[in-house]
């Protein structure tokens, strides 16, 4: 019996292996280079089956230089080869499906889940039925490593907790380690369970993973916790982040052993009197809360080394603060603290202190006795004097402050803007503090705004950033062109007492004429456009435009035809165009039975035009006309439009044969001919027809009879753009490559810009694109970029071209050829992605094709390397340096392996760079010195020796990227950039890496604190 059961489950997992490669694609086992990396993700627990694992031992480096960790043996990726399945048995198979397949990849598979799943019960992972666990399902089951759960990375994860539960009841009681997601709607069925994890040492309740249509994450639904969950007496970690707490749960107070405890991004308004009972707390984040004021009991906290109470409503501190003898780092920013106690000159383990962006207008100079205080952040505040004790120490930072100023009298007129607090936000803020005073708001990127008194009647926290359009969300209307990127500022929908000005720097539309720059503001359901300003800054010659606003949401800056409108009345009225003063549409007495708001809008187009597009010399064509109302009710009674004649045709030699009335609908998809079905009447230079319903009008005069295609065809061209792209290399460093789309007027002055630093082949062919229309670039024939970029979708940069703005990267490339020995001699091939929905069904046909999506190719060609770091294969050359990990965990870190990327880029103007670091030029010329040999060796002992001295300072790589700007290396700066953003973007995501190798306690620790 044992033994048939046993060839049964043989069939079917052979079967099984042959049914894997039906909806698995070939993509996802194209070499053994995939195999290799996925295999590296194997506990050690189940390497046992890899017979040959430890048989290569060294290390293998990656095409970047870093060490990659031990290659398995050929019998694994053989077995992988023959039985795709086999790989179910090493990597748990939710990480198979979300990661190894593509978006396409996925949603082409048969519910691939449920699929991995059955393949998983087939193949009998883990020997569920010899252990007596059938009921649990296999594919939850393999969550289960060791003494981890890691079920929030799964949008059922409280669902497998539950089955698992109740399934392997035995195994689930020894979890240490347990995550879980918020925003699974069986999170009350799941918290009953915890109290029975006797053994649990961590426990993360996280919301956030989730996102609304907007891309902003959404707390999870956990208000509160069982009583029970006291009892957990080996509880050292709890992380309850964006949750909907409003009070702390009282059983967290009797959690002996608690060390760990993280409460940000919830709705805390007090903490308990009694929170100083948790005696063995080091670390207590509960940032962004509404925080009011702080318990006495705080500072009974005796070990706490770590206190996060920024973006919070704090008026006032206790001055048993002053007894966290052992805090190192304690951050207020972002409050309403006018003052703090005397008593923090008490902290003499503090060696950071954040106060940025609150109300003080006094700080104690005993701060300046503190022993090992390295950094004070005082920006923005209200400080008009500060001891100088504190002003000369160098590690003070005072930017946004109105120091040396007097203090304003009370009878001060309210309307004098200069006499308001003036704050100046650094790139890395997101946030700042608004009172009833007003203040005047300089962002990094050039956004300014300007709060008047009593705009607020309380204090206020307003956080902005700024994002990526995305065309999604980011609808544009025909023939508007985008200038700007998106602003975001919350809170959404909070209305002030006074309007709030706002100035936006936006790309000149220098090249469109007879058309009006408009800021737009999504509502969250529709956009709209405002009152809207434009100026020109003196000094920098940017353009800005105005608005004032009652409340935040999201803003941009766009172009749009000028839009005349008006009130229409039943007693009637005119309307005309001021771009052409002859345009006029006459409503009269009676045309409607309430008032009705009409707008107008006229699109020029020169006979010039009309013929280049039609080919047809003897085309005329009318200014575009376009008409709209807000009701949908057409008008009681016929409304008089008049409109010229097309260029060169009057009434005197007109030929009415010859003259066609077109009608469009409002997406330009349809023209019909409407000549015989209204009143054409003619004066020597116009037109004129009567119609009771609105959208495009146009005359055409030509002696085609189908006009209706044609002028389909010419509004098509009309809304598209001619462009060119550029692929270029740094001629300093050939690896680093510069992407660009370019419309063609614009295509002589970019390369000009751009000949000194880089060279290339020539732009590609004209091809045509619309606003807003996605593209991508793709590395082929031997080059290949890092696929973890957060553009890189399908392992191509994916591309959104507008015309004003700058369709422009600049990448770091690799081959996986090995170039000592020759050259490689590559491409990057330019495809059409999503087209936007508005187009017409003529350029939809037009794109079909074999060759529909491919635009354009250019050569990329990678030199044959020199022996420039030496023979030696250690990656640093010969230096010996501890591992380093530059910045924090809300923005990322730099590693070695990255500064060693950056330094193999630094030319010999290394120097520079060294002085823009902050070196002095002593140690600049001492690295020389030493190095006098090699100007590798001198890079990198200038790079490390810049990376030791700054490594505890949390604003080094912000320093970093602000060196290799000033230096003229925006290339680099940019790379960087791209790493700590996408290090941001994991953190506010709360995307975190499925922890399947068993480590040690500290590295679990660490872990917890991310």
């Amino acid at each position: 019996m044992t033994e048939d059961c046993t060839n049964e489950q043989q069939l079917q997992k052979k079967n099984w292996n042959r049914e894997a490669w039906a909806w698995l694609p070939r993509a996802a086992f194209p070499s053994s280079r995939r195999i290799w990396r996925l295999l590296r993700l194997v506990p050690p627990r189940r390497r046992s089956c890899l017979q040959t694992w430890q048989e290569v031992p060294e290390l293998s480096p990656s095409p970047r230089g870093r060490a990659v960790g031990p290659r398995p043996g050929l019998w694994a990726r053989d077995r992988v080869r023959r039985e795709p399945s086999f790989l179910l048995l090493l990597v748990p198979a939710a990480w198979w499906c979300c990661r190894c397949l593509t978006a396409w990849q996925v949603r082409a598979c048969p519910d691939p889940v449920d699929e991995t799943q059955k393949m998983a019960e087939l193949l009998g992972l883990r020997d569920e039925c010899r252990e007596g666990a059938s009921g649990a399902p296999a594919l939850a089951a393999s969550c289960l490593a060791d003494n981890r759960l890691n079920l929030d990375v799964y949008p059922d994860g409280c669902c497998r907790f539950v089955r698992l539960f109740e399934g392997r009841q035995g195994e689930v009681v020894r979890v240490e380690f347990l995550r879980l997601s918020t925003n699974d709607h069986l999170l009350g069925t799941t918290l009953g369970i915890l109290p029975h994890l006797k053994h649990l040492k961590s426990l993360v309740l996280k919301g956030g993973h989730t996102r609304d249509e907007f891309g902003s994450c959404q707390h999870g639904s956990l208000t509160s916790l069982p009583l029970d969950v006291g009892n957990l007496s080996c509880l050292t970690h709890l992380d309850l982040s964006f949750n909907s707490l409003s009070t702390l749960p009282g059983c967290i107070l009797h959690l002996p052993s608690l060390r760990v405890l993280l409460v940000s991004h919830n709705s805390l308004v007090t903490l308990p009197e009694d929170f100083g009972s948790l005696s063995k707390l080091t670390f207590f984040s509960a940032m962004k809360n509404q925080l009011k004021n702080l318990p006495q009991s705080i500072g009974e906290l005796a070990v706490l080394r770590d206190l996060d109470l920024s973006e919070n409503a704090l008026e006032f501190l206790p001055k048993e603060v002053g007894n966290l003898h052992n805090c190192t780092e304690l951050d207020l920013s972002g409050n309403r603290l006018s003052s703090i106690p005397d008593s923090l000159a008490n902290l003499k383990s503090l060696r950071r202190l954040h106060l940025h962006s609150n109300l003080l207008v006094t700080v104690p100079a005993s701060l300046a006795s503190l022993p090992d205080l390295s950094r004070l952040d005082l920006q923005n505040n209200c400080l008009r004097a500060v001891p100088p004790e504190i002003q000369t120490l160098p590690f003070v930072h005072l930017r946004g402050n109105p120091l040396g100023e007097t203090e304003p009298s009370p009878q001060a007129d309210e309307s004098n803007a200069r006499g308001l607090r003036r704050l100046f936000l650094t790139s890395g803020e997101d946030s700042f503090t608004v009172t009833s005073e007003g203040c005047r708001v300089a962002l990094a990127c050039g956004i300014h705004f300007y709060f008047p008194p009593g705009a607020a009647s309380d204090p206020l926290q307003i956080y902005f950033r700024t994002l990526a359009p995305d065309p999604r969300w980011v609808k544009l209307r025909h023939h508007d062109v985008l200038l700007s990127r998106v602003l975001e500022l919350q809170p959404h929908g909070l209305k002030f007492q006074q309007e709030v000005q706002i100035w936006m720097p936006y790309a000149s539309p220098q090249t469109l004429h007879q058309r009006e720059v408009v800021v737009r503001t999504f509502s969250g359901q529709s956009w709209s456009d405002l009152r809207t300003g434009v100026e020109q800054k003196r000094k920098s010659k940017k353009h800005v435009a105005h608005c004032s606003v009652l409340h935040f949401s999201w803003f941009l800056v766009v172009s749009r035809l000028v839009q005349n409108e008006c009130k229409v009345p039943t007693e009637g009225t005119l309307l005309f165009s001021s771009v052409d003063p002859s345009i006029k549409v006459t409503f009269p007495p009676g045309v409607t039975e309430e008032t009705r708001s009409v707008k107008l809008q006229v699109l020029p187009v020169s006979a010039e035009e009309i013929e280049e597009l039609t080919a047809d010399a003897g085309c005329r064509a009318s200014p575009l006309l376009c008409l709209s109302q807000d009701s949908l009710v057409d008008f009681l009674r016929p409304v008089r439009i008049q409109l010229p004649l097309p260029p060169g045709v009057t009434g005197l030699n007109l030929d009415r044969s010859r003259l066609h009335l077109l009608h469009g609908d409002l997406e330009g998809q349809t023209w019909d001919d409407i000549t015989s079905q209204v009143v054409l009447e003619f004066t020597h230079l116009y037109a004129v027809f009567e119609v009771t319903h609105f959208s495009w009008y146009w005359l055409w005069y030509t002696t085609k009879t189908y006009i209706g295609g044609i002028a389909k065809k010419v509004y098509e061209r009309l809304r598209m753009y001619q462009v060119n792209f550029i692929a270029l290399q740094r001629k300093k460093d050939p690896e680093q490559v510069l992407l660009q789309c370019v419309p063609k007027h614009k295509v002589d002055p970019v390369l000009k810009k751009l000949q000194d630093r880089y060279r290339g082949p020539e732009p590609s062919d004209m091809v045509e694109m619309f606003e807003g229309e996605q593209f991508f670039a793709a590395f082929e024939h031997g080059i290949s970029i890092d696929m973890d970029r957060p553009d890189c979708v399908d392992g191509r940069l994916s591309f959104i071209f507008y015309s004003h703005l700058k369709n422009m990267k600049e990448i770091y490339v690799t081959s996986p050829v090995d170039r000592k020995g020759q050259a490689v001699k590559g491409q990057v091939s330019f495809y059409r992605g999503a087209v936007p929905e508005s187009v017409p069904e003529d350029a939809r046909r037009r794109r079909k094709g074999p060759d529909s999506l491919w635009l354009a190719t250019l050569p990329i060609k990678l030199p044959r390397l020199k022996s420039r770091w030496g023979e030696n294969p250690s990656p640093l050359n010969g230096f010996s340096f501890p591992p380093l990990n530059l910045g924090n965990a809300e923005t990322g870190y730099l590693t070695q392996a990255n500064l060693l990327s950056i330094a193999r880029r630094v030319g010999a103007d290394w120097q520079t760079l060294g002085l823009h670091l902050g070196l002095t030029y002593q140690q600049i010329e001492r690295i020389g010195y030493n190095n006098r040999e090699d100007l590798n060796k001198q890079i990198l002992d200038m790079l490390f020796s810049w990376a030791q001295q700054n490594s505890e300072d949390p604003d080094c790589v912000s320093k970093l990227i602000t060196a290799m700007k000033e230096s003229g290396r925006q290339d680099i700066a940019d790379e960087v950039e791209t790493i700590i953003e996408l290090g941001r973007q994991k953190y506010r995501e709360s995307i975190r890496r499925v922890g399947l190798e068993q480590e040690s306690s500290a590295e679990d620790s660490a872990i917890a604190m991310m």
